[in-house]
């Protein structure tokens, strides 16, 4: 009977630990089809090894990266792509310091590659951007890098963003058609919408986010400490495939199958995104993505510092303290 007992508990012991545990579910977010990462890591066949093995992925839309931090926050939302903007307010704000850079996204103005660009009709009276007081302007949500960049820009220019302009918040979708029937003077472009031909025909540029900005980490992805800590090792199999993927993505050679791929997850025909998508190519290409997915941290630190000599936020902080680059690092070196 002893001897029977001891073969069952033995027997219960290998069953238990042989059962393979569930895949960890990770909660993403994106604000732009296509131009965010999460929405087309997982359209190629056989580059996310991991995927339903050791991790599932869901995405959720966001109208901009503020709200995806009040998300985190909450727990319903395990990876945020936000802004640096974004992240002094959870920091700051918020009192999220256990929020963790873990990666980048894509980072504005870096030299041969694509800046945001501000945008009034061809036949504007505007021609400076002292020309906008008594301006309504375009701002996709406030707070945003966007709303940032149009804000420091008028104060460099010494017109006060909150009597002297009026600042409204309309989705990026919309932005373009506000524009042209005349309902604000101003709208920003982002990757895809800077890149629509009617926009190209009816509007100029008066100014980019590297005009008022300088070089920006503009979008990186943003995990809590505990989230981290708990699922290291799915963490980094899940970026494992996202480093694998996005470096197929930015292969010249795979660029028809990427067009195929943007033609179908970003519903615009393949003209808009041939030219531009993931090129290199000034005002012409696309942002510039880092291939090992490693955010510019000293640029980002020159973002805060610069948020802060502006007054939007009310200190600065060591970005390096917010950063655990570990798990990107090793998923990247997996790689090599």
């Amino acid at each position: 009977m002893r001897w029977s007992r001891l073969v069952f508990a033995a027997a219960l012991v290998a069953f238990c630990g042989g059962a393979s545990a569930e895949p960890l579910k990770i909660r993403g977010a994106y604000v732009v089809p296509v131009a965010n990462w999460p929405t087309i890591l997982f359209e190629k066949p056989g580059l996310a090894r991991h995927y339903g093995t050791s991790y599932t992925f869901d995405v959720v839309r966001f109208q901009g990266t503020p709200e995806m931090v009040q998300a985190l926050a909450t727990g319903d939302l395990d990876i945020a792509d936000i802004s640096f903007t974004a992240l002094a307010i959870a920091i700051l704000n918020a009192g999220m310091t256990d929020l963790r850079i873990i990666a980048d996204e894509f980072q504005d103005g870096v030299a041969g590659y694509y800046s945001n660009e501000t945008f009034v009709l061809k036949d504007s009276p505007i021609r400076t951007v002292a020309d906008l007081k008594g301006r309504i302007l375009a701002s996709n949500i406030s707070g945003g890098v966007v709303d940032i960049t149009l804000r420091s820009m008028l104060r460099q220019h010494h017109i006060d963003d909150k009597h002297d302009v009026t600042m409204i918040e309309i989705p990026f979708r919309s932005m373009q058609g506000a524009l042209f029937d005349r309902k604000v003077d101003t709208m920003s472009g982002a990757v895809p919408f800077s890149f629509d031909p009617k926009l190209r025909a009816g509007a100029r540029v008066l100014f980019t986010q590297h005009d008022a900005l300088g070089t920006t980490e503009m979008i990186m992805w943003a995990a809590r400490a505990g989230f981290i800590a708990r699922n290291r090792a799915a963490l980094v199999d899940f970026l494992e495939d996202a480093v694998r993927a996005e470096r197929w993505y930015l292969d010249p050679a795979n660029h028809k199958e990427v067009v195929d791929i943007a033609v179908r997850v970003g519903k615009q025909p393949a003209a808009f995104w041939d030219r531009w998508l993931f090129r290199k190519n000034g005002e012409e290409g696309d942002y510039y993505r880092d291939p090992n997915a490693t955010p510019d941290l000293a640029a980002l630190q020159r973002n805060i510092d610069r948020q802060h000599e502006l007054g939007f936020i009310k200190s600065n902080f060591d970005v390096k303290k917010y950063a655990d680059l570990g798990p990107v690092t090793e998923a990247a070196a997996r790689l090599k």
